[in-house]
C-alpha cells in the first residue's frame, strides 16, 4: 500500500472519521481545522500512529507542526525519514 494511502487509512480509522473514505481527503487538504475537525488530541494519537506504521518519530512540535499540514506534508515527512 502507498504512503499516501495508508496515512488515509490511518486517519479514518484510528481518528474516528468514520462517515469518510480515502477518496475523500484530498492529498493537499489542511488536516487540522474545519475540515475534519480533528484537534490537539488527534494530532497526537496520528504522531503515535505514524510511529506505529511506519517506525518514524515525529520528535517534536518544530519538526511536527509543518509535517502534519497535510498528507502529502506527512508522506513526504515519513518517506525523508525512511531514506536517511
Amino acid at each position: 500500500m502507498a504512503i499516501k494511502d495508508k496515512i488515509k487509512e490511518i486517519i479514518i480509522q484510528e481518528l474516528d472519521l468514520a462517515d469518510l473514505h480515502p477518496q475523500d481527503i484530498q492529498d493537499d487538504d489542511l488536516l487540522f481545522g474545519d475540515k475534519f475537525g480533528l484537534d490537539s488530541i488527534d494530532a497526537v494519537e496520528l504522531v503515535f500512529q505514524v510511529k506505529a506504521n511506519f517506525g518514524v518519530e515525529i520528535r517534536n512540535m518544530k519538526e511536527g507542526r509543518p509535517a502534519l499540514q497535510s498528507v502529502n506534508a506527512l508522506a513526504a515527512f515519513i518517506e525523508k525519514r525512511l531514506a536517511a
